[in-house]
C-alpha cells in the first residue's frame, strides 16, 4: 500500500461515507444541508460558471485555428494506442453517453409543460418544444465538451510532452509552480476525486433506478430492493472485472459494443418514429440554439433573472465541472499519437456532433409522442423521469424488442463509464501508475475497492433514501472545478505563448506509455 497518496485516497473516502451515513440517519437534516449549500454556490458564482464555460468553448476554437493544433501529443514520433473509432467510442461513453440514455425523452417533457417566461412560449406550444430541443443541444453538446476538452488536453500536453506527473496538479504546476504541487497539489487532487466520486455513485444509481423501471415495464418483475442489488452487483462486477483486464481490452471492447448499439438505436427511432417532424422540429431548434447561444451561454438579460437558468443550464455546468477534472486525466492519457486538432476532433466535435443527432432523435420523438396525448409528460409526473422513455419506446413498432436492447444497452453503457471513471479514479490516488503492460497489484485491489465502495453507496442511497443527495454532494465538487477549469485554460495559453510544448515535443523522442519518474505528492 506505499504506492498510495494517503492525502487523495482517505479524504473523499471518509466524506463520502460520512455523508452516507448522515444521510441513512437524517436524510431531511442532510438534504436541507447540501442544498443549502449548492443554492449559496449557484446563487454567487452562477455568473462566473457561465462565462467560464463560454470562455472553454472560445479557447478550443482559439487552440484549433492557432499552431498549437499541429503539435503531436508525446513528440514527433508518438504513437497511438488506440485507433480512432476507439478513440472516439471510448471518449463517448467515458463522458456523458450515460446522461443522454436516462434524460434524452425525460428533459424536454420539463421544458415543454413549464417553459421559462423569457422564452415566450406558451406550454405544449411549438415554440416550447423548439425551445426544449434547443436546450437540449445547449446542455448536452459544445459547451459539455468543451469543459472536459480544456483540462485533458492541459494535461495530456503537460504529462506526455513536458513529463509532468499524472495528476492534476501536474499541469497546474506550469503556470503556478511550487504553489501547485505537494500537500497544496495533493488537496486539489482530493477535491477533484471526491466530486467524481460522488458523481459516478449518482450515475450508478440512476442507472439501477433506469434498470430496473425497464425490467418491471418489460418482464412484470417488481422494482424491489432485491432488484436494484443485483442489478448493481452486475455493473460493478463487470466494470470491475473489465477495468481490472486493462484500456486494451476491457474499456475499448466495451466501449466498442456500446456505440455501435448507440448507432443501432438512433437509427431505428429515427426511422421508426416520426421522421419528418423530427427532421423540422431539429432544424428549427438547431436554428434557435446558434442564434440564441450567446445570449444563453452568458445568461444575458431576463435570462439572468429567472431562476430556470441557474436550476437548469448553470446546474448543468456546474455538474460537468465536477467530473470534469479527474475524468480529463484519462481522457489525456488514451491521447498520445494524435495531434492537437485531433484531440479537439475525437474529443468535443465527433462526441458533440453525436449528441445533437441523439437528442434530435429522442427529443423530437418525445416531443411528438407527448403532443398526440400527453402520455409521456403524465408518466414524468406519475412515475418519475426514468419511466418516460420506456413510454415513449411503448408508441414505437417491435416496443417489447426495442425495450430489451435498450434495457441491454443501458447495462452496457454504465458499465462503461464505470470502467473509465475508475481507471480515472484509480490513476489519481497512487503515485506512480503505469499506462500499459501488466497491472500491479496494488492497481488491482484500488480499482476493486472504489468498485465496491462505490456500488455500496449507489444501491444504499437508491435503497433508501434515493439519489438526489449524492449527486448535490458531487455538484458540490463543481466550485473547485471551475477554478480548476479557469487555471487549466491558463495552462494551455502558457503553452501557446511560450512555445514550450512543441520544443520539448521536437527536442525529444515519444515516450512509451508509462507515468513520468516524477512522483506526486500525497
Amino acid at each position: 500500500m506505499k504506492s498510495i497518496r494517503p492525502l487523495v485516497f482517505w479524504p473523499p473516502v471518509i466524506l463520502l461515507t460520512g455523508a452516507l451515513f448522515f444521510s441513512l440517519v437524517n436524510f431531511d437534516g442532510f438534504h436541507a444541508s447540501v442544498s443549502r449549500a449548492n443554492g449559496w454556490i449557484l446563487a454567487r458564482f452562477d455568473w462566473l460558471f457561465s462565462y467560464a464555460s463560454f470562455a472553454a468553448v472560445c479557447l478550443v476554437l482559439w487552440v484549433v485555428i492557432s499552431p498549437l493544433g499541429s503539435v503531436r501529443i508525446g513528440g514527433l514520433d508518438a504513437k497511438p494506442i488506440l485507433s480512432r473509432w476507439n478513440w472516439f467510442s471510448i471518449t463517448l461513453c467515458t463522458t456523458i453517453a450515460i446522461g443522454i440514455l436516462f434524460w434524452g425523452a425525460a428533459e424536454p417533457m420539463f421544458h415543454v409543460t413549464a417553459p421559462p417566461e423569457f422564452s415566450g412560449a406558451a406550454p405544449h406550444s411549438d415554440a416550447a418544444a423548439r425551445f426544449a430541443l434547443s436546450s437540449m443541444f445547449m446542455h448536452w453538446t459544445i459547451t459539455p465538451y468543451a469543459i472536459y476538452t480544456v483540462p485533458a488536453l492541459a494535461f495530456a500536453l503537460a504529462h506526455y510532452n513536458l513529463g509532468r506527473p499524472y495528476s492534476l496538479s501536474g499541469p497546474l504546476s506550469i503556470v503556478f509552480g511550487r504553489a501547485a504541487t505537494g500537500r497544496a497539489g495533493a488537496i486539489i487532487d482530493a477535491i477533484g476525486l471526491y466530486a467524481l466520486v460522488a458523481g459516478v455513485a449518482a450515475s450508478l444509481g440512476a442507472g439501477v433506478m433506469t434498470l430496473s423501471g425497464g425490467l418491471e415495464a418489460s418482464t412484470g418483475l417488481h422494482d424491489s430492493t432485491l432488484l436494484r442489488f443485483a442489478i448493481t452487483a452486475a455493473i460493478v462486477c463487470v466494470f470491475v472485472g473489465s477495468s481490472i483486464s486493462g484500456v486494451q481490452r476491457g474499456i475499448k471492447f466495451l466501449s466498442d459494443i456500446n456505440t455501435r448499439f448507440f448507432f443501432v438505436l438512433v437509427v431505428f427511432v429515427f426511422a421508426a418514429g416520426p421522421t419528418l417532424q423530427i427532421l423540422t422540429l431539429g432544424a428549427e431548434s438547431i436554428v434557435e440554439y446558434v442564434t440564441q447561444f450567446i445570449p444563453r451561454s452568458l445568461t444575458l438579460g431576463e435570462r439572468a433573472g429567472d431562476p430556470w437558468t441557474r436550476d437548469w443550464t448553470v446546474f448543468y455546468f456546474a455538474n460537468w465541472l465536477a467530473w470534469a477534472p479527474v475524468t480529463a486525466l484519462f481522457l489525456g492519457r488514451i491521447s498520445v499519437g494524435y495531434t492537437v486538432r485531433e484531440f479537439i476532433l475525437f474529443n468535443l466535435a465527433a462526441p458533440a456532433l453525436f449528441g445533437a443527432v441523439w437528442m434530435t432523435v429522442f427529443a423530437g420523438a418525445a416531443i411528438n409522442a407527448d403532443a398526440s396525448g400527453g402520455a409521456l409528460s403524465t408518466a414524468l409526473e406519475s412515475r418519475g423521469p426514468e419511466s418516460v422513455i420506456y413510454v415513449l419506446f411503448d408508441t414505437l413498432p417491435f416496443s417489447q424488442i426495442v425495450i430489451a436492447v435498450f434495457i441491454l444497452l443501458t447495462f452496457i453503457s454504465f458499465s462503461t463509464a464505470m470502467d473509465s471513471n475508475t481507471h480515472s479514479i484509480t490513476g489519481v490516488c497512487l503515485k506512480n501508475m503505469e499506462s500499459g503492460g501488466k497491472q500491479p497489484q496494488t492497481e488491482r485491489w484500488v480499482k476493486v475497492f472504489w468498485g465496491v465502495l462505490v456500488g455500496a453507496v449507489a444501491f444504499i442511497m437508491t435503497a433508501t433514501t434515493g439519489i438526489d443527495g449524492v449527486r448535490m454532494l458531487s455538484n458540490l465538487g463543481g466550485l473547485p472545478g471551475l477554478f480548476i477549469l479557469i487555471a487549466m485554460g491558463a495552462v494551455i495559453i502558457s503553452l501557446r505563448a511560450s512555445w514550450l510544448c512543441e520544443v520539448r515535443a521536437a527536442a525529444q523522442p515519444a515516450p512509451r506509455i508509462k507515468e513520468s519518474q516524477e512522483k506526486p505528492a500525497g
